[in-house]
């Protein structure tokens, strides 16, 4: 069942946090054990979907109604395909080994446990956000992965410098929030839907490369900017770098940056729309790939070269998906996920 995957890091962030520091002794082994255990679900997700055929690849489970409201009706629902569960695994599968990791990493800091408590939830909140099946539930994993950012960028929060830090983090990605907003709100009023089936087959209807579907591409794509730091909004990720070296594995790696390129995937039957939207996107990856690789030239701290190599692995993304390669894109992400959090980790142990 699709609810046990995000269930797991749920339940471990929960207990974690309401039991504080009571659970410094065995917290880390409760946070590692949930995040393998959402690995394992995730693996047996996968094969499941291996035995089926190709055109049955699609799994659906709705928990609940969430939004009866009118025409608005948004369930709560889950969505596995072939997409989904490639995040899946490496949310899961890199997330675990940060996890692991962080136990030597974090051992002496008086918060062990609320650390582990964060990743938990930051797990748990990037599931929703690429499990989900509708627009909303994506939103509340892309609003959820901001906040687990602040959390944990500014985990170290007595000194001032670490603290601005999740806060610029957390801010820019408001500006760029503001712009996915304004184009569910936008799919909402033209097509009557928010799920993902119901806005692809509506999309059809759209007129090719008309002015609607580029403005709704558009504004997707500056929620993209802010969260996967792209130009002009690529300037919280470098002090992304004041948090503990694991969640900066974590944050450039297996999660949150790569969210925009997800969004985009996803709404490839969008994008695919609109010629101008897309020439947009692949045009601001290749100068971002450029300019933040020329950055990175002259940083001396080991973390920032990273980071600066990271904003332009990620313009390469965006060329991907721009010029219509998405599983070009997505290729690329899976394998910057394992070398750049092998980076990371490695940084923090020089």
């Amino acid at each position: 069942p699709l609810w046990l995957l995000i269930a797991l890091p749920l339940t471990g962030a929960v207990v974690l946090l309401l039991g504080g520091r009571a659970t410094n002794a065995w917290g880390h082994l409760l946070g590692c054990a949930t995040a393998v255990a959402s690995f394992v679900v995730g693996v047996l997700s996968f094969a499941d979907l291996l035995g089926r055929g190709a055109d049955d690849r699609t799994i659906h489970e709705t928990l609940f109604s969430w939004v009866p409201v009118a025409q608005l009706q948004v369930d709560f629902g889950l969505q596995l395909d072939q997409l989904s569960i490639c995040f899946v695994l490496l949310i899961t599968g890199v997330g675990s080994l940060i996890h692991i990791f962080s136990v030597g990493y974090m051992r002496e800091d008086p918060g062990y446990a609320r650390f582990f408590a964060y990743l938990n939830l930051f797990v748990f909140f990037m599931l929703i956000l690429v499990l989900g099946a509708n627009y909303p539930i994506l939103f509340v994993g892309w609003e959820g992965v901001g906040l687990c950012s602040y959390l944990l960028v500014g985990f170290w929060f007595l000194d001032k410098a670490n603290a601005d830090a999740g806060k610029k983090a957390f801010i820019v990605n408001r500006v760029g929030d503001v712009g996915l907003l304004i184009a569910m709100f936008l799919i909402f009023a033209n097509m009557g839907t928010l799920d993902f089936a119901g806005v692809a087959a509506g999309a059809g209807s759209l007129p090719f490369g008309g002015p609607l579907v580029t403005t709704i591409c558009l504004f997707m794509f500056l929620g993209c900017t802010g969260k996967s730091a792209q130009l002009p909004l690529y300037v919280w990720l470098p002090d992304a770098m004041a948090g503990p070296t694991p969640v900066s594995a974590l944050i450039h790696a297996a999660t949150m940056v790569t969210a925009g390129v997800y969004l985009i995937v996803r709404s490839s039957f969008l994008f695919s729309m609109s010629p101008v939207a897309s020439i947009t996107v692949a045009v601001v990856g290749a100068i971002t790939a450029l300019f933040a690789a020329t950055i990175a030239v002259k940083q001396w701290d080991i973390k920032k070269v990273l980071a600066y190599s990271t904003i332009s692995q990620l313009g390469y993304m965006f060329v991907g998906v721009g010029v219509g390669a998405y599983s070009a894109g997505v290729f690329h992400l899976a394998t910057h996920a394992f070398f750049k959090a092998l980076l990371f980790l490695g940084a923090g142990s020089v």
